[in-house]
């Protein structure tokens, strides 16, 4: 069992609801209000695209973060694939968990994640808040999808393991996400509250899959899901429901390491309690730390919830034990990344983060190729092609910073290669008018999703049967194109190795 050292000195319940908080920042450098936060106690920075230009950068920054307090926990938003802040301007050099599930080689998840550890370590992030255990029952949901192992709980538990002991062995701290699984939803909890109505026996015997096996693998920490689920608790979220995070996650399922919040500030809680209401609710629930910072990141955040878990304790709200016990188990966990620092466990920062990014090279590439499913015609382009990108609204988690598809691939191995973007189903004449005489290659993102998208593969199949359609999201619509390349992830990589197949590279 996890021992807690609680801080009983003078002062100390302000630092714990500082020690409590994740907050981000805008800029590539350390703002002056966040170095003094921290050497009043703040124990967290979480890091997204905003804050990383080069891996060097990265390593500056974390340095500059320790050399203001060595026990600072460095945070980011890393799940690979579709979902990378550490290569947010140019695609992630690794393939994301629905391309590891299709391939379902366990040691090829580890060996993924334990790269990926290797190269966050170096940089001097040591907690990423991954990896995402949902498991994708609905092929509808708008925010999960790519970014789940797959619809099958045992492939995902076990998927979910490896990533879990790939991560950790480089030192990196896993984060197991969304408890108790945000994979049944329609609702993308940045916008609204989803609601799972399902009953306690399919709860276990799907959702819950997933995070027994994480934790009896040693998970250093889960994240709460901002979904209701009246099978556990009818009026509460999992974030705010001591149902669902003490009752559900501590008591029945025996975990005991840190229970860390969705972003606070996404639309399910912020336009419901609002982040400081809402941050009591998650601490006194059971909540260790409180994320925010993805839209929020500035002082003014990071005081009004100090102050509203200050004054929650002082008014009884919440009690100072549950406070103190929540900043004790950040301590923990900062313990444990301190001495995986100290045994030497990262590289030299920055060293090799730039590894295994060119074609033919890297567990990134080799795991993308793997993820491929090539049906119908497969003579290769032996000419330059016109690249038609029919592309959705990104979802927030993803973002709309991170490019996306073959064009640039497809153009280094046929030059002359040329891509447009077209974002409707009239623009089916557009994309005749630009390719000319070329083939073209429609790449889609969840064409089951949007009608809109399959209507316009049905009218440019018609007129150019000879299109090859590269699905780089959920591949849940029946294959059509020649050939059809289903890639199961829109990663830089993904795009890399779909080129190579149309290029008969």
């Amino acid at each position: 069992m996890t021992t807690l050292v609680r801080d009983t000195s003078s002062g100390s319940l302000t630092r714990d609801a500082l020690a409590v908080l994740q907050p981000g920042f805008t800029g590539t450098t350390a703002p002056d209000w966040l170095l003094r936060r921290i050497g009043e106690g703040l124990m967290s920075v979480g890091l997204f695209g905003r804050n990383i230009s080069t891996p060097g950068q990265l390593a500056a920054l974390t340095a500059r973060l320790r050399a203001e307090r060595d026990d600072v926990l460095v945070a980011i938003d890393e799940e690979g694939g579709d979902v990378t802040r550490l290569e947010v301007h140019t695609g992630s050099s690794f393939p994301g968990n629905l391309a590891l599930g299709a391939v379902d080689d366990t040691g090829l998840t580890r060996a993924v994640a334990a790269e990926l550890g290797r190269r966050l370590a170096a940089c001097g992030v040591d907690f990423n808040w991954a990896p995402s255990a949902d498991v994708n029952s609905d092929p509808d949901n708008p925010v999960i999808g790519v970014r789940s192992f797959g619809a099958d709980p045992e492939l995902v538990a076990r998927h979910t393991v490896a990533y879990v002991e790939g991560l950790q062995d480089a030192g990196v701290a896993a984060c197991t996400k969304h408890f108790p699984g945000h994979g049944d939803t329609n609702v993308d909890s940045h916008l609204a509250m989803p609601r799972v109505d399902v009953d306690l026996d399919t709860l276990h015997a799907r959702e819950l899959v997933p995070f027994r096996a994480a934790i009896a693998a040693g998970s250093k920490s889960v994240m709460s899901a901002h979904i209701l689920l009246p099978a556990l608790d009818p009026d509460r979220p999992a974030t705010l429901s001591p149902q669902i995070l003490t009752g559900l996650l501590r008591q029945e399922l025996g975990f005991e390491g840190l229970i860390v919040t969705d972003g606070m500030e996404m639309q399910a809680i912020a336009s419901t309690y609002g982040i400081e209401r809402g941050s009591v609710l998650a601490i006194a629930a059971g909540a260790d730390a409180l994320c925010v910072g993805g839209g929020l990141a500035d002082e003014e955040t990071v005081l009004r919830l100090r102050d509203a878990l200050v004054d929650a304790v002082r008014t009884g709200e919440l009690s100072e034990e549950r406070l103190a016990d929540a900043a004790a188990r950040v301590r923990a966990l900062v313990s444990w990344t301190q001495a995986h620092r100290a045994r030497g466990a990262q590289a030299e920062p920055g060293a090799a983060s730039e590894e295994g990014t060119a074609p033919g090279t890297g567990i990134g590439l080799v795991a993308a190729r793997r993820a491929l499913r090539v049906t119908g015609a497969r003579e290769p382009f032996t000419g330059p092609a016109h690249v038609a990108a029919f592309t959705p609204v990104a979802n927030i988690a993803v973002g709309d910073e991170t490019p996306w598809g073959v064009g640039p691939e497809l153009a280094r191995l046929l030059p002359g290669t040329t891509t447009g973007a077209y974002a409707s189903d009239t623009a089916v004449e557009r994309v005749l008018r630009d390719a000319g005489e070329r083939r073209i290659v429609a790449v889609v993102r969840d064409a089951h999703r949007h009608p809109w998208m399959a209507g316009a593969l049905d009218a440019l199949l018609a007129v150019r049967p000879d299109t090859a359609v590269v699905e780089m999201g959920v591949n849940q619509a029946p294959p059509r194109g020649a050939p059809h390349i289903a890639t199961h992830g829109a990663a830089r990589v993904c795009g890399v190795a779909a080129a190579e197949v149309l290029a008969g590279a």
